[in-house]
């Protein structure tokens, strides 16, 4: 299964109570793919899926798969730390016709290696789709090993790893190991450049939404052997990723696209939305803001 690579992890819209907003979900959708994005995540940790009950998240999924009508895959975030309840989801995902599944490393229960190893396993044999796995120390709190993601490439439908520890040194070992159909993606936007460096796919992104045809160019340019085309983009993107990230995500990219014209809405809670100090920050360091805006 090619993914692409420039996989946008899609904001969930929510309307002013709070409740899913799908026209304006359908109008991102197709803001994401005209500037490119060349699959979408939805539902996933982005998509605000801790506060998504199950059947928001499958009225998505389905609802997603009918607006992107085959265009690009769509990949249904399932994972969770609970395995019979991803196992629950990942089917439910494959009725809704997605094209994937992403499944996060569990957290707060800190399984071993051997028990994240049979969490994924369980899940992968319970489907048909292609699996990306999703290695996330920073917010599960537990750390996949190389050598369990190596070992879990070799079961037929897990296909694919967002790797965002942003340990470089154990991706490379992960891409030297495991085989050439197995695509490693950085989870981590300003990392994108130094994972193509050494074998990389692409990213799996949340800076996308915003900047998402520029970082095309970027790895079109660095696939290509223009480095230094490559090398250039990244340094002018740098500032505009991590003005993303200035807050919790998905807070930051949230504002970003309303203040685009792209409506998105607020966040749930816990989550908050940004403060004007903070929006007032981000719209200054976003000078190109609107050179990808839609108008509605």
């Amino acid at each position: 299964m090619n993914f692409g690579q420039v996989i946008t992890a899609m904001v969930t819209p929510f309307d002013q109570h709070g409740e899913i907003d799908f026209p304006a979900t359908q109008k991102l959708i197709e803001h994401l793919i005209a500037n490119g994005s060349d699959a979408l995540v939805i539902a996933g940790t982005t998509g605000e899926s801790p506060t998504l009950s199950t059947d928001e998240k499958v009225e998505l999924f389905q609802f997603t798969v009918n607006i992107v009508a085959g265009r690009i895959p769509v990949i249904a975030g399932t994972g969770s730390n609970n395995t019979r309840a991803s196992i629950s989801l990942t089917r439910q995902a494959e009725e809704s016709g997605v094209d994937g599944v992403m499944l996060v490393t569990p957290y707060y229960n800190k399984p071993s290696q051997e028990g994240m190893f049979q969490h994924f396993q369980a899940i992968a044999q319970s489907t048909r789709l292609p699996v990306m796995l999703y290695n996330i120390p920073g917010r599960s709190v537990v750390t996949m090993s190389p050598a369990t993601i190596i070992r879990l490439s070799k079961i037929d439908n897990i296909v694919s790893v967002k790797e965002a520890s942003g340990d470089l040194d154990a991706t490379a070992e992960i891409i030297e190991k495991t085989a050439a159909s197995f695509s490693v993606y950085s989870g981590d936007d300003s990392l994108t450049l130094p994972m193509l460096s050494i074998g990389g796919t692409g990213i799996v992104s949340v800076s996308a939404h915003i900047i998402g045809s520029a970082m095309q160019d970027m790895i079109t340019s660095f696939k290509t052997g223009d480095v230094k085309t490559a090398a250039a983009i990244h340094r002018r993107l740098l500032p505009t990723m991590k003005a993303l990230f200035a807050a919790p995500n998905p807070s930051p990219v949230k504002a970003a696209l309303n203040m685009t014209g792209v409506q998105v809405g607020g966040v749930r809670l816990p989550m908050l939305s940004l403060t004007e100090e903070e929006a007032s920050a981000l719209r200054k360091s976003l000078p190109d803001l609107h050179s990808e805006a839609v108008t509605n």
